[in-house]
């Protein structure tokens, strides 16, 4: 991630029964902190408890109001999810998502009760959200849609103002831009990021990230085929130079995974970590 909007309330009433409450865990890689929703009046769910930071666990609870039921996660990142079951031991809520995969860093105390899968619902008194998955970022990534609002929890599939590092071997771009073009086609009204401010305008900050992946794609191939034989790192600054060069690190995580993508579209090859362009 890079540049964020304008500095976000910790807390702020998004619609009636959606509310946000910010994690102090400001960062490069977080921006202002990581966004953890509640949803519901009566009975409350709560999407991305964040870090397990005893003040924001206890800020959650306060903010509620109410007994809080449920506790879902986007992904198991360690900024998302390591909040969530110590949440529920206070609170006796069920934990809903999908289990950590084995690559990566994820956080592995996270143990769903509910598993939750493509299309599934949540469904109470107060609201329904409805389970999309989007591998991509990574490979348990979820997003949610509130039905009352048609808005939808991004997670880290969509953020504010931003891009995300691609990580394989669990981040895989092109399930990424598959599960964007995805998102893009179900009209929703509004997204809640994981990081950043609401967005309004769904189609336009979803194809900002499209052009801005497909672009980085186009240097990449570029790259590879001005500088054969060359490592992931070695073809960094050819591809990011628009960069700091205390950034390179993460960029080659993503480099790479253009390059998996590439790979996968026929279009390069690899031998000893080597990347050549397949002719054409």
């Amino acid at each position: 991630m890079t540049a964020f909007g304008p500095e976000l309330p910790r807390f702020a009433e998004l619609a009636p029964g959606v509310r946000r409450l910010l994690a102090p865990n400001p960062s490069m890689m977080t921006g202002p902190g990581t966004n953890t929703y509640l949803f519901g009046v009566s009975e409350i769910a709560v999407i991305d408890p964040g870090p397990e930071i005893d003040s924001h666990l206890g800020g959650i609870i306060e903010a509620a109001g109410a007994p809080i039921r449920w506790v879902l996660v986007t992904h198991t990142h360690p900024d998302h999810s390591p909040g969530a079951m110590p949440l529920a031991d206070r609170t006796g809520a069920e934990v809903l998502g999908m289990p950590a995969p084995e690559h990566g860093p994820q956080d592995s105390s996270f143990r769903p009760a509910r598993l939750l899968h493509d299309g599934d619902t949540l469904e109470t008194g107060d609201f329904t959200l409805e389970a999309v998955h989007t591998p991509g970022h990574a490979s348990n990534h979820l997003c949610y849609r509130h039905a009352g609002t048609n808005w939808l929890v991004t997670g880290d599939q969509v953020i504010d103002g931003s891009t995300v590092v691609i990580n394989p071997p669990d981040g895989d771009m092109k399930q990424y831009i598959e599960s964007l073009r995805r998102l893009r086609a179900m009209d929703c009204d509004a997204l809640l990021p994981g990081h950043g401010d609401r967005i309004d305008d769904p189609v336009r900050a979803i194809d900002w990230i499209i052009e801005h992946r497909l672009l980085r794609e186009s240097r990449v191939l570029a790259a590879v085929q001005q500088h054969p034989g060359l490592k992931p790192r070695e073809l960094v600054p050819h591809v990011y130079q628009d960069v700091s060069a205390h950034l390179f690190r993460l960029a080659e995580r993503s480099l790479l995974a253009h390059l998996l993508k590439l790979e996968q579209d026929g279009l390069v090859d690899s031998s000893v970590e080597r990347w050549r362009a397949v002719p054409t």
